[in-house]
């Protein structure tokens, strides 16, 4: 079986970034999706996407994955980059924009 390690990325919806601090082990699709044919509802035989375990380390979630024998694959988060930013820089004389007021 293969599985996915990765660490989830900040949702539009949140300011914070607490929920992005745990690592994310999800398991790979095994069996296509079905359409039922009655009702039109989509189905999958495949318990194992619904799966998604969670680690504080990377470390932890690899060696759960050897212990269990499942190939996996680590994918590292981007790095974040931040702009250092001032209220001051709003009226800084050398300002690229116009003012609107």
């Amino acid at each position: 079986m293969q599985v996915r390690i990765f660490q989830p990325p900040k949702t539009a919806m949140q300011s914070g970034r607490a929920a992005t601090k745990q690592w994310v082990m999800e398991f790979e699709p095994q069996a296509a999706r079905e359409v039922e044919p009655l009702m039109g509802w989509t189905s999958s035989a495949d318990t194992h996407a619904q799966l998604r375990l969670r680690f504080d380390t990377l470390e932890e979630a690899i060696a759960y994955a050897q212990k269990e024998g499942l190939m996996y694959s680590v994918e590292r988060p981007h790095e974040r980059k931040m702009k250092p930013k001032a209220y001051a820089d709003n009226f800084r004389y050398d300002r690229l924009g116009r003012w609107t007021h």
